[in-house]
Order: C-alpha cells, then structure tokens, then sequence
C-alpha cells in the first residue's frame, strides 16, 4: 500500500505516489500508475466522527513536460469507480493524455475509496418484488454498511476531490464526467470554479432534473426509434417484419407469466435454470440500447423471442447483471439517489399511467420509492438542483438513440452556460467518448479550453453498426 503523509491542521495535504497496476476488473489487462490513498473525514462538516480512505491513482502524461492541469475522468451508476471505469476505456483518453496527466480518484463509496456496497438478494434479482420485501431488504442493506450513509452524496464527494487537487499541487482541473458523472462535475465547478479549467458532459444529467419518472419513458422511446430504423431499412424490415409488434407481444406474453428456461451460466458455463419474466427483458432490453453495437442485435433478439426462443435475451440479462453488480457499489447508489433526487420530486405529478405502459413498467420506481422511503438523506448543498451557471468553458456531448439522457438533458444543463457549446451525435446511445472522432474533439477541446474551436464535422460520419440479420453478424 502506498505511504500516506498528512500535512498538520491548516496546511495543504500531502500525498505519496507509488507504482501500481490498475485494471477495468479480473482478467483484463493492467497498465502502469502511481496510486496512494488520502484520508478524509466521513463527515467534511465535523459533527460526526470518522475517517475513510479515498484510492487515488494518476496515469502519467506522455509528454515529459505535461500541462500543468490535469484531466479527471468521473465515472457514472451513480456507484461506479473511477480507475475501473477509465482502465475501460483508456484508449479514448490517449489524445488527451499526451499532454496531460490523468487523475483518478474513486468517488467516496466506491471502487475503493471505502465502497458501500449491499449483498445481492437473490429474490429481487429473479423479480419476486414487492414493497415489504425491498424495504427489509434496505433496511439489511443498511444494517451491514461499514459507514454512515448520510455522507457519500455528490455535495461531500466534491470537497474530497478539491482536497486531492490541494494534495497533488494540480493549479485547476479538466473535468470530465459521464452520465452521473456529469452531476459531480458540474457542481465541483459550482463550488470551484476557481480550481476548474474546463469540463466534458457526456450523456448530460442536468442539475435541476430529479431521476426517476423518466427513465422507463425515454428508454421507451429510444427503443421505439431503434425498431423504427429497423422498419425504414429495407433487409431488417424483411428479415423482421413488423418488428414493433412482435416487441409488444413479448412484452404482454412476460408480463402475464414468465417462462423456465435452461441457459449456461456466464462464469461457470454450467446449464441452470432460470426465470425469464419482464423484469428480467426490462434489463436486458435497456442495457442493450445503450450503445450502438448492441443495439444492432435488438431487433434479432426481439424475433427470437417472438419465435418462443428467450435464451439469447436471457443470457444477455445474465451478463449484464453481473457486470452491472460488479460495476456499482448499491450502496452509495441509494444514497445518491435516496437525498438527491427522490425528495426533490413531485410524486403527485409523476405520470404512471405512460411509466406504467413502457416495457420497463414501474417496478423500478416503485422499488425506488420503497428504499428511499426508509434510507436516510444526506448533505445537500444549497442551490445544488440549480443549473450551473457560469462562463468556465464547456463542451456537452449527446446520442440522439440514449435512452437514458437524451439531447434535451443538455439543452436544459445549458441555460446557465455562456461559454458552451452542445454536439449531438446521429444514432447514437449513452456516453460518446468512445464513439468514432469524438475522442479527437474532446483532446482538441482541452487543449484549447474554448469550444468553438471544435470542428465537429467528422461526427457526420461517426460509424454505426449495421442490424444483425442472423448471429454471424450484420449485414454487408
């Protein structure tokens, strides 16, 4: 473990860097940083005792003389860490990397900075839901945490990065942040402007939307549009005809009765038997709209199901369930969810009726419903659901096929913004980092800090992939 050396009461931290590894998980590949770990109290405010351990690592720049700012990838969930979150897509970051160092910190709760993570109940997870089952449940979630839950909101999780930047002598920061990351970096600029160079938004959460009511209604919608383009391309239309049809026929036919069915275990490769109701498509189905390759296979794996065989959606729940509990620590993800977005909503107006006719239906937030009704509520800073309102310059990416934040998340996180500029990329899903040119655009906004240097024409021909038309692949 790295050596930690703390400053006294009123002088700037220290902080000691040793060689490590660092991956996006078991069995992919590691490469070099210098990572160390920095105290923090649990509670910044001093009313309750404690300290946790903040995991910091920096990549190096490739330049031998670097800028002197760093850039700081901020992972999504909310419950993601930042080092396995840029360990995964570390090749979008190498433009930016040539000329300045990479800074890693795993937000409070997570990866492992003191991760607050719930045990998996096995009958939630095969949908056996109810409201009296979530919140025991909840209520043993919270029994085995190792801290208070109060403290791991974005308002406490800023201040501990400004106290890494002081700790490792960075002047300022290029921030960016992705999904829920995007929260954290525009309220780190709120409280620091001052220590803030210029931010990255990609897939916007702005600050004065509460998540929740929307999520089964715009993952609707994105799927919608991801048939439709099924239905206006000539060898998906005939391969799968009335494609959105077939959708709703599944969807009815799971929601009446789930159906047993027998499919290799994603570790083990053993056979087991599962399952597979609408609770289970309602993940598989919006996980894969999330990104354009696996949205290609949709329209395939909706006929199959169609035809009766549930096993290529089933097994693609598997997987993304469990990369999706390795990937979030539930328990900092409820305390996010449970202070910052949950009480800040008007639960008369929530429209269940449209929630309710989704494929996803309202399970989701009914059940978040039921966990907030008995977790507790942390700091909120004052003026934290306010647009950010400032000149910092500011570059926001969106897919017009996200089904989770679509492009009118931005223009609403834009109206404070007076040095911004917004790029939308055509069919395209949740997070653009990784997509085609984009990389190239976000290094040469660094670079510059001014948005109106971008070019962006090379977004015009991002790839998208084709539609699967069987499982050897797209068409040619």
């Amino acid at each position: 473990m790295a050596a930690l050396l703390l400053a006294a009461p009123g002088i700037a931290w220290s902080l000691e860097l040793n060689d490590c590894r660092i991956s996006a998980g078991p069995g992919t590949p590691s490469m070099k940083a210098r990572c160390g770990t920095l105290l923090r109290p649990l509670d910044p405010a001093g009313m309750v005792p404690g300290e946790i351990e903040l995991r910091v690592a920096i990549v190096a720049a490739l330049n031998l003389t670097p800028e002197p700012d760093a850039f700081v990838p901020i992972a999504g969930g909310p419950g993601q860490g930042s080092v396995q979150f840029y360990a995964a897509y570390a090749a979008a970051f190498e433009d930016v990397r040539r000329n300045r160092d990479i800074l890693l910190v795993d937000q409070r709760g997570t990866g492992e900075s003191s991760r607050m993570d719930c045990p998996v109940d096995e009958e939630l997870v095969e949908g056996q839901y109810s409201t009296e089952l979530t919140i025991e449940y909840t209520n043993e979630c919270l029994a085995a945490l190792p801290e208070d839950p109060r403290f791991f909101t974005t308002s406490v999780a800023v201040t501990d990065l400004e106290a890494v930047r002081q700790a490792l002598g960075y002047p300022s920061l290029n921030l960016y942040g992705v999904s829920y990351g995007t929260r954290v970096a525009q309220h780190f600029a709120r409280r620091y402007p001052g220590s803030t160079r210029s931010i990255v938004l990609d897939g916007v959460v702005p600050p004065q939307l509460s998540l929740g009511p929307e999520i089964a209604t715009e993952s609707q919608k994105a799927v919608d549009r991801i048939l439709d383009r099924c239905s206006e391309d000539a060898a998906c239309a005939e391969r799968f005809p009335d494609i959105r049809a077939t959708f709703r026929r599944v969807v009815n036919q799971l929601r009446e009765s789930p159906v047993s069915i027998e499919v290799p275990d994603p570790n083990s490769g053993r056979p087991e038997r599962i399952a597979f109701g609408n609770t289970e498509l309602a993940v598989a189905i919006r996980l894969l709209a999330y990104h354009p390759n696996s949205v290609a296979l949709l329209p395939l794996l909706i006929s199959e199901a169609g035809n009766g065989n549930f096993v290529p959606l089933a097994a693609q729940y598997q997987m993304t369930m469990i990369a999706m509990l390795d990937a979030l620590a539930l328990g900092m993800h409820n305390a996010v969810m449970c202070s910052e977005d949950l009480p800040f909503l008007d639960t008369k107006s929530i429209d269940y009726d449209s929630i309710d006719a989704s494929y996803m239906g309202s399970m989701q937030m009914k059940a978040l419903e039921a966990i907030c009704s008995v977790w507790p509520a942390g700091p909120v800073d004052d003026g934290f659901k306010e647009p950010l309102s400032t000149d910092l310059p500011v570059l926001l990416l969106s897919g017009d096929a996200d089904p989770i934040t679509p492009p009118r998340y931005a223009d609403m996180a834009t109206v404070g913004l007076t040095n911004a500029r917004h790029l939308v990329g055509e069919q395209q899903g949740h997070g653009q980092i990784a997509v085609g040119c984009t990389r190239r655009l976000v290094a040469r906004f660094v670079e510059s800090a001014d948005p109106d240097v971008v070019d962006a024409e090379c977004l015009e021909r991002n790839f998208v992939m084709p539609f699967f038309l069987d499982f050897s692949g797209p068409s040619p």
